[in-house]
């Protein structure tokens, strides 16, 4: 394999591993989006209520978001489309 090639290779994991992860962070923000707007445990009440929702929202969202955007890069990576590139 040739730099050139290397590199190229290592761009398409970083970017498939990238979009994985913003995949997973939307995921992440979608489903505290749910637990607001579906009202569990009256947590939609509680964040509307709030003097600032917005970053009761954001308290809520960001560690979501990062948990599902690490499990669903770690998936990506134990998953990956990898196949040994070899000289012939």
């Amino acid at each position: 394999m040739t730099p050139e090639e290397a590199r190229r290779d290592h761009r398409e994991m970083l970017w498939f591993l990238a979009i994985n992860a913003a995949f997973g962070m939307a995921i992440g923000v979608v489903v505290a989006a749910a637990l607001v707007w579906f009202d569990l445990s009256g947590l939609g009440t509680h964040v509307s209520r709030s003097q600032m929702p917005m970053l009761s929202f954001a308290m809520m969202a960001v560690p979501l978001a990062f948990t599902f955007g690490g499990a669903v890069t770690a998936s990506a990576i134990m998953l990956m489309p990898y196949e040994r590139k070899t000289r012939s």
